[in-house]
C-alpha cells in the first residue's frame, strides 16, 4: 500500500512539474502540437506526404502507419478507456486556458500517444528515415499530453505501450496470413 501511494505521489509530483513549464518554447509549440495531433490529422497528413511523394515505398510506410494507428485507437479507446475509470489531472494544478476543452472520458491511456507511437513504430521498418522524422512529433505529443492537463504520465506511457504492440501487431500481420501460393 505504502508503495502504491509512493508511486502516486511521485506521479502527481512529475505531472504538476510539467504542467508548470511556462517558456515562450511550451507555451508557443505544445499547443500547436495538440491541434495538429487532435484527430489524428498529424499523421494522416504525414501518410499523404508519404504516399504521395514516397514511390511504392512511401503507400505501403502509409498504409502501415495507418493501420497501426488504427488498431491502436481501437485498444486504447474502444477497450482500455472503459475498462480503466481513471479521472483526469485536478484542473487546479493547470492554467486556465490548458484545460479548457479537455476530453471527459478516462484519462487511461492516452489515445493521442497511443496513435502517435503505432504510427511512427508502423512506419519505420518499412522507410526507417520517415520513422525518424515522425520521432520528434511523436515524443512531442506525449509531452503535451501531460502538460495540457489531458493525461498523467502514467497514461501517456499505456498509450505508449499500446502503440508499440499495435505496430508489433501490424508488422507481424502479413506473416499470419495463410500463404495462397502454397494452397493453390
Amino acid at each position: 500500500m505504502r508503495l502504491l501511494t509512493a508511486i502516486r505521489a511521485g506521479e502527481d509530483g512529475l505531472t504538476r512539474r510539467i504542467a508548470s513549464w511556462d517558456s515562450p518554447w511550451t507555451r508557443g509549440l505544445l499547443p500547436r502540437v495538440e491541434d495538429a495531433a487532435e484527430h489524428t490529422k498529424l499523421w494522416w497528413g504525414a501518410a499523404a506526404v508519404m504516399a504521395a511523394w514516397g514511390g511504392g515505398r512511401g503507400r505501403r510506410a502509409a498504409a502501415a502507419g495507418v493501420a497501426g494507428m488504427a488498431v491502436a485507437q481501437v485498444i486504447a479507446n474502444g477497450v482500455a478507456k472503459p475498462i480503466v475509470e481513471r479521472r483526469r489531472p485536478p484542473k487546479e494544478w493547470f492554467r486556465d486556458e490548458d484545460v479548457e476543452g479537455r476530453p471527459n472520458s478516462s484519462s487511461f491511456p492516452s489515445g493521442h500517444t497511443a496513435a502517435a507511437v503505432a504510427f511512427a513504430c508502423s512506419v519505420t521498418p518499412t522507410w526507417p528515415r520517415a520513422g525518424a522524422a515522425c520521432a520528434m512529433p511523436t515524443v512531442l505529443v506525449a509531452i503535451e499530453r501531460v502538460h495540457s492537463g489531458a493525461h498523467y504520465p502514467s497514461d501517456v506511457a499505456a498509450g505508449a505501450g499500446i502503440g508499440l504492440a499495435a505496430a508489433a501487431a501490424v508488422r507481424a500481420a502479413p506473416r499470419l496470413l495463410p500463404n495462397r501460393a502454397n494452397h493453390t
